[in-house]
């Protein structure tokens, strides 16, 4: 069995209710497939591992009751996409969304999210570890290596990654055996370490840091967002409240929250609808209506970018 599968993830699985699932074949023979006990939850966790260098996961699973999960990743760089999602990662605070490539610098602090029941998580992943990506690639490359730890910490989320999203989809859909899948799966492991260099190199670094003052100014926009989030609010106010520029204002706002003001206000709006969709009996029209939106067919549209789901089977699997 792989090293990194024994060590890890096995005692991880265990410890969050999955147990192994050895006739599960459906994403391929070579990989490990658990499920979840049935008193926590249903569905599927699918693990292929190489050693110490790298593992492959696709997700397929759901818990029964909203769960808080926290356990520290080994020192390793992921990169991850999510079909389905609804939940919140914490510390730093930040809603989870489908549909967008995310990666992670693991061996640091613990990894804590909230993940809110019976709503499928559907995702592909790759973990690369430092076996791979410092002693591997710097005898390979002695010339030419460079970390990719500040490449992949760059991306952290974005939609604007296609050539990923695309390898995922391939991985998601390979169902070889032997020794072909396991050169497939070396090949699309360092053609993803590629790509991500790749992405680095396309998109200059943000430069300068931000005064203090700017970062509350910043905050006060946010907290302002968050209170009227359903309204269309003119960025003329948000440029007072900041007090500072809209070129400026744009730019702060992207540093310190990661996400644009656009997508600040969406990822609120999907927050209070998910919790609206599950906990009342408001028609999908008049949801939209109260998180800000005038059609539900545009607020359908988002929401199923933003979950992976259409409102209506957010609402059906969520209040199960």
């Amino acid at each position: 069995m792989p090293e990194i599968i024994e060590q890890y993830y096995a005692p991880l699985l265990k410890g969050h209710g999955f147990i192994p699932d050895p006739d599960n074949q459906q994403y391929g023979s070579l990989g490990i497939s658990w499920k979840l006990s049935p008193e926590i939850g249903e569905g599927s966790y699918w693990t292929y591992g190489q050693k110490d260098l790298y593992d492959i996961k696709i997700h397929n699973f759901s818990f029964h009751e909203d769960s808080l999960l926290e356990f520290s990743l080994p020192e390793c760089l992921s990169i991850t996409r999510y079909d389905s999602i609804s939940g919140e990662e914490l510390a730093p605070y930040r809603r989870l969304s489908a549909g967008c490539i995310k990666t992670y610098i693991g061996g640091y602090s613990p990894y804590r999210v909230l993940i809110h029941k019976n709503i499928p998580i559907r995702s592909i992943g790759v973990e690369i570890m430092p076996a791979y990506y410092e002693d591997y690639l710097k005898k390979q490359y002695p010339d030419e290596y460079h970390n990719p730890v500040e490449a992949f910490r760059k991306i952290d989320q974005t939609t604007d990654f296609p050539e990923m999203s695309r390898l995922l989809t391939e991985l998601q859909n390979y169902r070889g055996d032997g020794i072909a899948a396991k050169l497939f799966y070396e090949g699309k492991v360092a053609e993803a370490l590629s790509l991500v260099v790749e992405y680095q190199k396309k998109r200059p670094a943000a430069t300068g840091r931000l005064a203090t003052q700017d970062i509350e100014n910043i905050q006060t926009v946010a907290t302002y967002l968050s209170d009227h989030y359903a309204a269309e609010v003119p960025m003329e106010r948000l440029t007072q409240i900041a007090c500072m520029g809209t070129t400026k204002l744009k730019s702060s706002f992207k540093k310190v929250y990661d996400c644009t003001i656009t997508e600040y206000i969406q990822q609120r709006r999907m927050s209070q609808a998910e919790y609206l969709l599950t906990n009342t009996d408001l028609s999908i029209g008049q949801i939209a209506q109260t998180v800000g939106y005038s059609t539900s067919s545009r607020f359908a549209e988002l929401f199923r970018k933003s979950t992976g789901l259409l409102p209506g089977e957010f609402r059906k699997v969520g209040k199960k």
